[in-house]
């Protein structure tokens, strides 16, 4: 057995230290690709992250898995080469200079001078990226941070627009139509990314509604309402479908002349003590293919549309 002597007072931060300074002087990262023939890829992408200040828990925990992989594939004997990225464009950056300039809105911005507030932008991703090496040293990730792209580096931009224009040439483009979050105060749409940001999230109470659906399938549910709940009415306008659990038991039950289709276990909270009647009760799979009354008629119904699905 082989045994080693451990000194009783190393410094564990004197010993990495030691380990990343023998690292650097001897290029070693460097050494594990370029001894590796060109022929013998492994292809490693990594998405770049947001220059939106200094790295975070998320952040560090996302590039320790990233750095497993390509090490797994180097001992494997495969060239894997990666380079480190910034992803540069969006909100983030803006709202930093922003602050930092003392600007509030988009007016603010015109007035401050377009090509003045994008120089400054340029400059704080310059300034805050020099400062992730120190981290990323820490938890020992082996990447090409000398040579990073930026997704604002003018090569980069015509590199995706080469991409895209590829694409659209194969006819593998084509134009549709999305719910984008928008910001007023910016004036742009935002990406799902830039909301879910730090600081972005607080409890609310969600408004919910009970909703009435008028079935026109003719049979013994015909003229019935189907009952909906909803924590998102403001996407009701565009309702298409509703869904229900095959599996489920549901009741067509009586309420002041009016008959209703509901979960059988929503009873009494949908009635809350009223004087109702249960007329049938049957699994959900027979309500399939009912179709419904649309609750505002701004689209003209398309086949399979505006049924009851599972």
């Amino acid at each position: 057995m082989v045994k080693f002597n451990v000194p009783q007072n190393k410094s564990f931060p004197e010993m990495e230290e030691e380990v990343i300074k023998f690292w650097k002087e001897n290029k070693i990262f460097e050494k594990s690709v370029e001894q590796r023939s060109k022929d013998n890829l492994y292809v490693f992408y990594d998405g770049p992250p947001f220059i939106s200040g200094l790295p975070h828990y998320g952040h560090l925990l996302g590039s320790i898995a990233k750095d497993i992989i390509p090490r797994y594939w180097t001992m494997k004997g495969k060239r894997v080469e990666r380079v480190w990225g910034w992803d540069a464009h969006g909100l983030t950056v803006e709202n930093k200079v922003q602050k930092e300039l003392n600007i509030t809105n988009r007016r603010d911005i015109e007035n401050y001078g377009l090509e003045k507030f994008t120089k400054a932008c340029y400059e704080y991703t310059s300034r805050i990226s020099q400062t992730w090496g120190w981290y990323i040293d820490k938890i020992g990730r082996w990447v090409d941070m000398d040579n990073a792209y930026k997704t604002i580096d003018q090569s980069f931009m015509e590199s995706v627009m080469w991409a895209f224009s590829e694409l659209y040439n194969k006819k593998l483009i084509y134009e549709g139509v999305r719910t984008s979050l928008f910001c007023t105060t910016c004036g742009t749409p935002v990406s799902n990314f830039e909301v879910a940001m730090d600081n972005s999230y607080k409890e609310v109470e969600d408004p919910a509604v009970t909703v009435k659906f008028k079935v026109i399938s003719s049979g013994e549910f015909e003229g019935a309402n189907i009952l909906a709940w909803t924590t998102t009415p403001w996407t009701l306008p565009s309702n298409r479908a509703l869904v229900i659990n095959k599996d489920e038991l549901y009741v067509l039950a009586e309420y002041e002349n009016t008959k209703y289709i509901l979960g059988k276990k929503r009873l009494e909270s949908n009635f809350n003590n009223k004087k109702y009647n249960v007329l049938k009760e049957f699994k959900g799979d027979v309500l399939i293919g009912l179709k419904y009354e649309p609750l505002f008629k701004f689209f003209s119904a398309k086949e399979n549309e505006y049924n009851v699905y599972h």
